[in-house]
């Protein structure tokens, strides 16, 4: 699938010699990535093309005149679409030239310097690992160091990630954003402008009948077991008052493989539940708690006479989606990031039982790790199915897994769009 990819700013700056060039700012899941000019991008768009030859996307022309306006927004359009569309190789995605590239675009953007340091990573269970880094060491790299130092198979480290996490005073927490692969942790860390922010450990599959292919490794169901605790504690898993009682005992009897298989049966256990914000269903402006999983939308609105709706949206029902952002942002030139998550939303196209396209909106500030989840819905369900039966696949009305991002900008808002094509 295509990545979460923007490019909503850019800056004329001038270089050593007095030439004027644009500096182009790349964010990823709505925080800023890197800083990048167009000569740069050139360069490594040819060093890929000649590894991987005539795959790769079309890359946008140079220009030797100066550039209007509306040639630079299509520039930056362009530049945008590129680097949505080159990781959707694997082959790319992992290899040495595209790996090396962003990581030296992070610590130059952020100047942070490759050396040794100390990282902490939270578990599930709220206790923490302080685990001895690289400054350059990307997610992947970490999480085999994490999955080294608690003996997590190897086997089994692609079923979980690492996520920036906020903390707040309260205790509760806030998932903000899903690592990608390739991201530097460390610099990620220390560059984000959001307060109370750690690296956290956790599980990432939407499909919680997938926990079965852990349980033959004991780490991997001490990271489950801390997790489905923690989510039943936070009530972002909701069991009955049976259920409740019953969790507990085991929980006492220190059974784990028996309280992960009763917590598979409660509601929302494995879900990602956003913080608090407002929808347009049933009327603009209720307020909501959107938890996402399990092939679904769940959704408890608020409704005006302080009444309470919980309305479940299939992914199967889902046409596309795409994130917006609505608002100003500027830049320092040598400022801080700013990220865009202030003003963001997610609108989907639902098929309702009368067979009509609605569109539904939720504001959330986490509109984008939202988009993820249900990327990864998509992507594990068509895993299934082509695991089950590979003809079928073809036949399967879901919607593929490409999608599209385009960025708009102009001095009142911009808008990111994400929009997954609908059938195979």
């Amino acid at each position: 699938m295509k990545m979460h990819f923007s490019i909503p700013v850019s800056q004329q700056r001038l270089d050593t010699l007095g030439g004027r060039y644009v500096l182009y700012s790349v964010y990823l899941e709505g925080f800023l990535f890197c800083k990048v000019r167009y000569s740069q991008l050139h360069r490594w768009n040819e060093q890929l093309r000649r590894i991987f030859g005539n795959c790769l996307p079309p890359f946008p022309p140079k220009y030797y005149l100066a550039m209007t306006t509306s040639m630079a927004d299509e520039r930056r359009d362009q530049l945008e679409q590129y680097l949505q569309s080159v990781p959707m190789d694997p082959n790319i995605l992992k290899s040495e030239v595209f790996i090396r590239f962003f990581k030296l675009l992070q610590q130059d953007t952020f100047k942070i310097t490759t050396k040794k340091v100390f990282l902490d990573v939270f578990l599930p269970d709220g206790k923490s690992m302080r685990i001895e880094i690289l400054t350059s060491d990307t997610t992947e790299r970490v999480l085999e160091i994490v999955a080294y130092k608690t003996g997590l198979s190897r086997e089994l480290i692609g079923y979980f990630n690492l996520f920036l996490i906020q903390f707040h005073n309260d205790g509760s927490l806030s998932v903000m954003k899903k690592m990608a692969e390739f991201e530097l942790p460390y610099v990620s860390l220390q560059s984000t402008e959001v307060e109370n922010c750690k690296v956290g450990l956790r599980k990432w599959y939407m499909d919680p009948s997938l926990d079965s292919v852990l349980m033959d490794c004991q780490t991997a169901v001490n990271l489950l077991y801390g997790q489905a605790v923690q989510e039943i504690e936070k009530n972002w898993a909701k069991p009955t008052p049976e259920q409740k009682q019953e969790l507990e005992t085991l929980r006492k009897a220190e059974n784990q493989i028996k309280f992960l298989e009763l917590a598979q049966q409660v509601q929302h256990y494995g879900y990602m539940q956003l913080d608090t914000c407002t929808c347009d269903y049933p009327e603009p402006g209720c307020v909501v708690t959107v938890s996402v999983g399990n092939n679904e939308i769940s959704c408890y609105i608020k409704l005006p006479d302080n009444q309470t709706q919980e309305v479940n949206f299939k992914m199967s029902r889902i046409k596309s989606w795409q994130v917006t952002f609505l608002g100003t942002l500027f830049e320092e030139e040598d400022g801080p990031q700013q990220t865009l998550n202030q003003n963001l939303e997610l609108k989907f196209q639902y098929n309702e039982s009368n067979n009509s396209w609605q569109w539904f909106t939720i504001y959330t500030k986490q509109a984008f790790l939202l988009s993820s989840c249900l990327k990864k819905m998509i992507s594990e369900k068509l895993i299934k199915l082509a695991a089950e039966n590979p003809e079928m696949i073809n036949y399967f009305d879901f919607p593929t897994r490409k999608s599209k991002i385009s960025v708009k900008s102009t001095e009142e808002d911009c808008v990111f769009e994400t929009i997954r094509e609908e059938d195979l």
